[in-house]
């Protein structure tokens, strides 16, 4: 409640008086703030009808912080003519002045002086008028007493206009004695009832914690992790997005004249534009079979070049890890099965469209056994898409310049009722292999997909620039629920 003493005052200065009293000229009165006033009626309008209280707006002039300065030492324009002596003042001496340039230009207008420009010195400003009447400091005072009425609206306007002026909207109350009016204030008991207390839900849910949240690619990702794992494979280390095109390209038997390894599919770097580090002797092999052929292969035929090898680019998939892997793998003394996968980011100098961006994520699986056949990765393929919740699978022949026999894999489309292309799939050829030094007898089947396609159908998403990108809607991260894929 509002201050007792304040409230009783109020309370004895409305039973004197006729009529009424307003919150302002009791305020005034009293010397304290309005609000003080405004919160002793509130408090006396929650002990019934002791009071009549009603809000009232009237509208008035004040001046601003400049408009009383200028009411206290006289307007800009004034005390300019008033600095300048008779034999005239230097202008950039006036300037100097903190009421020099807004007061030059008004007795300027004023015609109450001029500039000399011609002056010996630089220009030189002199009085045109032996006195002056400060018509604006006058004006602003009568406003200053309350006698603002007495101004026409175009004098008003015109000093609103230089901000000197402010018309301002004054909110008080009217106050009258009530029906219950009395000049003591009684302290109302508080009313106490016996209540039972409300039973408890034990099942209720609790307020949701702030965390973070993943992203929906995050969260798909984690499950096809998830399905590798249970496979039994192990995750290969993706963190080098920068890669040589040896490793990239030419350890996969892939041609230095491929139109992939061109500017408008690849991003090349231009610092460190070359890389130098290499296993010079199966960098010698990969020479050989590109140019002359070797394992069973004619090659290519052409002049191979390191400098080509030598480039640095952003890698254009992760089969350039797979390639470092297996090499590794070929260094061991007794050769072990495997089995490989990946999940990382890749980049292509794509043109960017609803379906297509510049940088996506590609998923990656690799097995390395002896005798494997194509049999073996249907077979594969069979059951990892099967935990993925796909079980109708075709294959379709196609091409690939490191894997032979190579295959697309497609997949029925319950809602648009027809076959689409979920992932290619191949077995690498031995151009590839044997030259890392894996024995003859060993095959290495091989599949790959992206994250974002299969993301966008499970979320419903139609424009990948929704999924990634600065056009992601943030609402739709926080409500995106966990990715469960029906395996």
């Amino acid at each position: 409640m509002a201050d007792t003493g304040v409230v009783e005052t109020l309370l004895q200065r409305i039973e004197k008086v006729d009529g009424g009293a307003d919150s302002q000229e009791v305020a005034a009165s009293l010397g304290v703030d309005h609000q003080v006033i405004v919160g002793a009626v509130k408090s006396l309008q929650t002990l019934g009808d002791v009071i009549s209280a009603e809000l009232r707006s009237s509208k008035h002039w004040e001046l601003t912080e400049e408009g009383t300065e200028i009411a206290e030492q006289g307007s800009h324009e004034a005390r300019v003519f008033n600095s300048i002596p008779l034999e005239g003042l230097p202008q950039a001496e006036l300037m100097k002045l903190s009421f020099g340039k807004i007061g030059f230009s008004k007795a300027m207008s004023n015609k109450w002086i001029r500039v000399d420009k011609s002056h010996d010195g630089g220009p030189r400003i002199f009085r045109t008028v032996e006195s002056i009447h400060d018509q604006v400091r006058e004006k602003l005072l009568l406003a200053k007493r309350g006698d603002a009425a007495r101004l026409d609206e175009k004098e008003k306007n015109e000093l609103k206009k230089r901000k000197l002026l402010a018309e301002v909207t004054v909110k008080s109350y009217w106050i009258t004695k009530g029906n219950s009016f009395s000049t003591t204030v009684t302290k109302q008991e508080t009313e106490r009832t016996r209540r039972p207390f409300k039973p408890y839900n034990f099942e209720a849910m609790g307020v949701a914690p702030d965390c973070g949240h993943l992203h929906p690619l995050m969260k798909v990702r984690t499950q096809f992790r998830q399905i590798f794992l249970e496979m039994g494979f192990s995750e290969m280390p993706t963190n080098n997005f920068i890669e040589s095109s040896f490793w990239n390209f030419d350890s996969l038997f892939q041609p230095q004249q491929h139109p992939a390894r061109d500017q408008h599919d690849t991003f090349f770097l231009s610092d460190p534009s070359l890389a130098h580090h290499f296993p010079m002797d199966y960098l010698e092999r990969v020479k050989k079979v590109h140019s002359e052929g070797g394992y069973g292969s004619q090659g290519y035929k052409y002049d191979w070049k390191m400098e080509e090898a030598q480039k640095n680019i952003l890698r254009t998939h992760t089969t350039a890890v797979s390639a470092r892997m297996l090499y590794k793998l070929a260094q061991q003394e007794k050769f072990t099965p495997v089995k490989y996968f990946s999940i990382d980011r890749v980049f292509r100098n794509e043109t960017l469209d609803a379906t297509h961006l510049a940088e996506f994520h590609q998923i990656e699986g690799v097995v390395a056994d002896y005798g494997l056949t194509l049999g073996d990765l249907m077979g594969v393929l069979h059951q990892f898409f099967t935990k993925l919740g796909i079980t109708k699978l075709r294959f379709k022949p196609a091409y690939n310049p490191y894997t032979e026999p190579s295959m697309e894999v497609f997949s029925y489309h319950e809602g648009l009722k027809k076959w689409v292309e979920v992932g290619n799939s191949g077995v690498f050829r031995p151009e590839m292999l044997l030259p890392m030094g894996l024995p003859e007898d060993v095959s290495v089947i091989a599949w790959g997909l992206s994250l974002e396609r299969p993301t966008m159908i499970k979320y419903g998403i139609n424009n990948i620039r929704e999924l990634v990108g600065h056009k992601v809607n943030l609402q739709m991260v926080y409500d995106s629920p966990i990715c469960r894929l029906d395996s």
